[in-house]
């Protein structure tokens, strides 16, 4: 299926979802009681009751239908999958804003033994309101290990409604995770991804525009003013930080992690088909370091490899073209001896993009170490 159908085939499905909430805002009384239902029960939302797409048309299904999950995390701790997702639910908000749709509240945690074996929800493991510091939206979370305890890295908006990134604990990856008082120090903006080294140390990458508000940090300090690149100048760059040896905190300031083109100069802002937007994440491949993102506006989970964990990374490709729904989200796993690609589209809700559901497919490196570009739909 080419990348003009697949977008046709999201834009019709999300149109008639457009054209029924045109319907309800038409009448306001009829809208404010179905806002104030649906706010009241948001629990009873966690249950998806939208009519599905076809799943003919996709790889795969989602690995668990009880509730909505989106940017998974996936990791092999004691030998089994864990996987760290977003739990997507619906509380009635109607604005679009920075985002305000994802008012994800709390977090669950799957694991599996096997791809493609039963899937396991341990079900609640943190919850927004047992996070000192954190206001709302508890965006996608990264898990990591050491020395037998785990660690729960999430984004959140503070009380001043900025977003920072914090730690909570466990002795489980499974959790119940325990929050840290106050958020990680230095930290800002969205979406963590803990790396680990082969010489055991920690990185984490971070960063996101538009609603993840990296572009409010362009001169090193908080601003409310939005401030992308002219048109001749670099994009905004993800971050960097090792972390300190408790993974609380971390070692050293962020820096930035450039990407750049074959000959060697940096992608720009106005290269939407390759700049970074969102969701970093990090795997080791014979020796070299894959960083993938996603190009947010234009739906490609890309890639970029370097020789160090700092990068530069240089654009090598797309891992996963356009999904069912607006955002692309993703994670790089291998188990048992073959590599998978943790992802999620909106299939499950009928293409509502907030409302997204985690899957999962074989990813495959070819012998020069680029990556086999993985379609989500079926010709």
């Amino acid at each position: 299926m080419t990348i003009q159908r697949k977008l046709l085939l999201a834009g019709c499905i999300a149109g008639s979802i457009l054209i029924t909430g045109c319907q309800d805002k038409s009448n306001p009384e009829t809208s404010k009681a179905a806002a104030s239902t649906a706010v009241a029960s948001s629990v009873a939302a966690t249950t998806p009751t939208a009519t599905p797409a076809d799943p003919a048309l996709f790889i795969g299904e989602p690995l668990v239908k009880n509730i909505y999950t989106a940017d998974p995390s996936a990791h092999v701790f004691n030998g089994k999958l864990y996987i760290y997702p977003s739990h997507d639910i619906d509380t009635g908000i109607t604005t679009e804003g920075e985002g305000d749709k994802f008012d994800m509240k709390d977090f669950h945690v799957l694991s599996m033994d096997t791809v493609g074996g039963a899937v396991t929800d341990h079900g609640e493991v943190l919850n927004v309101k047992d996070v000192p510091w954190a206001s709302r939206q508890l965006w996608a979370p990264d898990a990591a290990e050491k020395n037998g305890k785990y660690y729960l890295y999430f984004p959140a908006k503070n009380k001043e409604d900025i977003f920072q990134i914090g730690v909570a604990t466990s002795d489980s990856p499974a959790g119940p995770f325990k929050a840290e008082a106050e958020p990680i120090k230095g930290s800002f903006s969205i979406d963590p991804a803990v790396f680990k080294d082969d010489d055991g140390a920690y990185y984490m990458y971070f960063g996101g525009i538009w609603g993840g508000q990296l572009q409010r940090w362009a001169s090193g300090t908080y601003t409310t003013e939005d401030k992308y690149p002219a048109s001749n100048e670099p994009a905004l760059s993800p971050k960097i930080a090792r972390m300190s040896d408790d993974l609380l905190q971390f070692a050293e300031a962020p820096k930035d992690v450039q990407i750049i083109d074959g000959g060697g100069v940096p992608l720009l802002g106005t290269d939407s088909n390759r700049r970074f937007f969102e969701a970093a994440w990090v795997h080791k491949y014979n020796g070299k370091y894959y960083f993938s993102y996603s190009t947010g506006d234009t739906h490609y989970i890309a890639y970029a490899v370097g020789d160090t964990p700092y990068g530069p990374f240089t654009y090598k490709g797309i891992v996963l073209t356009p999904v069912l729904g607006w955002t692309n989200h993703h994670s790089i796993v291998e188990h048992q001896g073959k590599w998978y690609l943790f992802y999620h589209d909106s299939s499950l809700s009928g293409g509502q993009t907030h409302l997204r559901s985690v899957k999962v497919t074989e990813l495959t490196h070819n012998d020069d170490g680029t990556i086999n570009t993985i379609d989500a739909y079926l010709d």
